[in-house]
C-alpha cells in the first residue's frame, strides 16, 4: 500500500471522527429541573431554562453545563454518611457566645443557583465560599447573643440574623447563590447538667406558654359569652321599648277617639264612661237605669233626658 494511500485513509477516519464528533455534540437536552449555560471559546454566551432537546455548535467550539435548578442543602456542622448516619464536626459546632459561654450550634443553609453564570465564572467553588461564609456568619450572630437566647427564645431570631448576614455576604462575593432559608438543628452546651438545666428552662417556657395561651383563650370566651348576654339584654330592651311605645300609642289613639265623642256628646259618653266603668269595677253586679217612671230603660237615648234616674245595682250572690 503507497504512503499516499495510507495518508488518504488516515485523514479520511480523521474526518469521519470530527463528523460523528461533530454531530454528538451539536445538541442536548434540558429537563425541567436544569437549566444550561452555553459556553462558547470559554465565554458563558446563553443561559437555557427551557425544557426539551435543543442544538448549538459542535465541540470545541461550544460546550453545555448542566445546573439543577431545585433547591440544595448546605449542612453546616454535621454531615450525613452513606447510611445517612449523622456524623459531628465539633470542631465546626464549638462556638462562644456574647457572655463567653461555650455552646456547640450545627445548621442547615437552603440555597439555589440564582445566576448561572456568575455561579459558574465567578469563583472556583461557590460551595467552599457558601460553607466559609455560614461560618463566619454564624459566629458572628452566635457572638452577639447570650447563652439564654442562644438555647431557649432567642433562636427564630437567630436564624433571621444569620439568613440575613450569609446574604449580604454571598451578594458581596457576587457567585449567583441565592440564599432561601436558615435553620437551626441543634444549640446546646457540652456540659450535660448545664444542658439538663437549660433544657428545663426550655420546658418551663413552653408551659407557661401553654397556660397563657388556654387563659387567654379562657378569656376570649368569657368575652364572647359577655356580648353576647349584653346584646341578648339590649334587644330584648329594645323590643320592649318599642311594644310601650305602640300601647303608648294606641291607648293616645282609644282617648282621642274618646275624647271626639266626648266633645260631641258629652252627657252620652259620660254615661257610657260611667257604665264602663261600673262594669270593670263590679263584674258580677246587675246594673239597672231607671227613668222618672220608675221604669227600666233597655238603651241610653241619643239625645240627653233629665228624666232619666240614676243608675241602680243589684250585687251578685257569689
Amino acid at each position: 500500500m503507497s504512503t499516499k494511500r495510507v495518508l488518504t485513509l488516515i485523514f479520511s477516519g480523521i474526518f469521519a471522527i470530527l463528523i460523528i464528533l461533530a454531530a454528538l455534540t451539536s445538541w442536548y437536552i434540558v429537563d425541567e429541573s436544569e437549566q444550561a449555560v452555553v459556553i462558547t471559546f470559554g465565554h458563558a454566551d446563553d443561559t437555557v431554562s427551557e425544557p426539551g432537546l435543543h442544538f448549538k455548535m459542535p465541540w470545541p467550539i461550544q460546550k453545555v453545563e448542566l445546573l439543577s435548578r431545585e433547591t440544595f442543602s448546605l449542612t453546616f456542622g454535621y454531615k450525613l454518611d452513606e447510611n445517612g448516619e449523622i456524623i459531628s464536626n465539633e470542631s465546626e459546632t464549638k462556638m462562644i457566645t456574647g457572655d463567653e459561654n461555650i455552646v456547640l450550634t450545627d445548621l442547615v443553609v437552603q440555597w439555589k443557583i440564582a445566576d448561572p453564570e456568575k455561579y459558574l465564572f465567578n469563583s472556583d467553588d461557590p460551595k467552599a465560599i457558601l460553607h466559609n461564609v455560614t461560618s463566619a456568619a454564624i459566629r458572628s450572630v452566635i457572638g452577639s447573643s447570650t447563652i439564654d437566647e442562644a438555647l431557649t427564645g432567642g433562636k427564630a431570631q437567630i436564624e433571621i440574623d444569620t439568613r440575613e448576614l450569609i446574604t449580604t455576604l454571598v451578594n458581596n462575593y457576587d457567585i449567583g447563590i441565592n440564599i432561601l432559608a436558615v435553620q437551626l438543628q441543634d444549640v446546646e452546651v457540652p456540659n450535660a447538667e448545664v444542658r439538663a438545666a437549660f433544657t428545663a428552662v426550655t420546658d418551663a417556657r413552653e408551659t407557661q406558654n401553654t397556660k397563657e395561651n388556654q387563659a387567654e383563650k379562657y378569656k376570649n370566651e368569657k368575652e364572647s359569652e359577655a356580648k353576647g348576654e349584653v346584646a341578648a339584654i339590649l334587644s330584648q330592651a329594645e323590643g320592649e321599648k318599642i311594644a310601650r311605645i305602640q300601647q303608648a300609642e294606641g291607648d293616645v289613639a282609644v282617648f282621642n277617639s274618646l275624647y271626639e265623642q266626648y266633645v260631641q256628646n258629652k252627657e252620652i259618653t259620660r254615661s257610657r264612661l260611667i257604665l264602663e266603668t261600673l262594669e270593670q269595677v263590679l263584674p258580677n253586679a246587675k246594673l239597672y237605669i231607671m227613668n222618672d217612671d220608675g221604669e227600666t230603660l233597655k238603651y241610653l237615648p241619643l239625645v240627653p233626658n233629665s228624666s232619666t234616674n240614676p243608675i241602680v245595682t243589684e250585687g251578685s250572690n257569689n
